[in-house]
């Protein structure tokens, strides 16, 4: 159980991670308007307040690979924390943005934090 918990955290990394590149770097151009189904305009408008959305989730995404590294009880309380993080900030995306952030941040986090829970 161990080794699909760490698989998913993986996974969640990855998610955060295109999240970030989205964010920081492709935000104004059509990627990474159609992702987020912006205008140009509200795009260029509301570019450093994605920039800094964007670090926020690589913030996240290196905690997890902290959590990764990190032996014994260290790894178990960084992975329960930080994917804690993701779940909440994917709950509240999809309370308050789109319902789509729901599977594609909050799901993933969900299921990583229970398969660690089991895995103990």
């Amino acid at each position: 159980m161990g080794i699909a918990a760490n698989v998913v955290v993986g996974l969640v990394v990855v998610i955060h991670v295109y999240i970030v590149v989205l964010e920081m770097v492709l935000w104004t151009t059509p990627r990474g308007m159609a992702a987020f189904g912006t205008t140009p305009e509200f795009a260029e408008a509301s570019r450093t307040l994605a920039a800094n959305q964007g670090l926020y989730n690589g913030f996240l995404a290196a905690g997890l690979v902290w959590a990764l590294l990190a032996d014994g009880g260290t790894a178990y309380q960084a992975k329960l924390f930080f994917l804690g993080c993701v779940l909440v900030a994917g709950l509240f995306g999809a309370a308050t943005v789109s319902r789509r952030i729901l599977l594609v941040q909050a799901l993933p986090a969900a299921i990583g934090l229970a398969l660690v829970l089991v895995a103990g």
